[in-house]
């Protein structure tokens, strides 16, 4: 497959994952034109159509699923031989900031940081730990995670996947207070607030949770003091349900009614396509959160 024909296909991909071609030409860093006869070449090519245009957005064809599956393997080879050229290149060092919340810092990042270490050993990486939103336009980090679509046109985003949220208690706890078996009983128990108590009771109450400020006994800003305090049985929290699966004192309350899914975005400045180094960190930090 020659230069050209990746480049369709490569496009192709954006498109799919990204849902439009504005979108997708931004991820690129193409113009939209530049990226529609990219995709109308490809699907001339596979004498395909790959996308239905519903307005502004696309919808894959059965046919692009099909195709999708085949190039995503693809795009992951290629992917990692880039990683491992980049990453041995003498020239890629210097430092990149990571923004992330505490809870993924903690318990997602180290893996994924002992990954850059070993492929781009010249990199240091700084860990900003924090649960407010950094502002990359003013270069308070280089890569931020964030759970909602940053609104600035001039960053480059990329939708990594969905999670979800629950609530967990010790089961130390329990057994001493009692597991909940309806929305009302949760009332009656203590929780653990992450932040100030108003926000997090006006979370809860747009959840359909019939708790009082006063109910939340345990309050911290930082999300790791908010878990250990929960695992060490003081409250319900509530936290990332694969971080919690790691930890076998806990038990999820009222699963089938109480949980919450978010989106986990990667973002960065446009330096990415100009950048060795923020770039290598971006993909792998892609390639691990997702």
């Amino acid at each position: 497959m020659d230069q050209t024909d990746w480049n369709h296909l490569r496009a192709f991909l954006a498109t799919a994952d990204h849902g439009s071609l504005s979108a997708a030409a931004r991820f690129l860093g193409l113009t939209q034109p530049t990226l529609s006869r990219q995709i109308a070449a490809l699907e001339s090519a596979l004498a395909l159509m790959l996308f239905e245009r519903n307005g502004r957005s696309l919808t894959l064809t059965e046919a692009g699923q099909e195709l999708l599956s085949h190039v995503r393997e693809m795009g992951s080879a290629a992917n990692r031989l880039s990683l491992s050229a980049s990453g041995q290149r003498s020239g890629l060092s210097g430092l990149v900031r990571i923004t992330a919340s505490d809870i993924t810092s903690a318990y997602e990042l180290p893996g994924i940081v002992q990954n850059i270490r070993l492929r781009a050993p010249q990199i240091t990486v700084e860990i900003v730990a924090s649960n407010t939103i950094e502002d990359l336009m003013q270069r308070e980090a280089d890569i931020a995670v964030r759970n909602v679509r940053p609104e600035q046109p001039n960053l480059v985003a990329r939708l990594l996947r969905e999670k979800s949220g629950q609530f967990f208690a010790a089961a130390s706890y329990l057994e001493a207070r009692g597991r909940p078996n309806s929305l009302g009983d949760l009332a009656q128990h203590d929780w653990i607030a992450l932040g100030h108590v108003p926000r997090m009771h006006a979370y809860m109450a747009d959840l359909g949770i019939p708790v009082e400020p006063e109910n939340f006994r345990i309050v911290s800003e930082n999300g790791v003091v908010a878990w250990e305090m929960c695992k060490a049985g003081l409250g319900i929290s509530p936290m990332d349900s694969e971080v919690a699966a790691k930890t076998p004192q806990v038990e999820r309350i009222l699963p089938e009614h109480l949980q919450v899914n978010y989106p986990v975005w990667l973002v960065t400045h446009r330096e990415i396509h100009t950048s060795p180094r923020i770039r290598l960190v971006f993909d792998l930090l892609a390639q691990g959160l997702s």
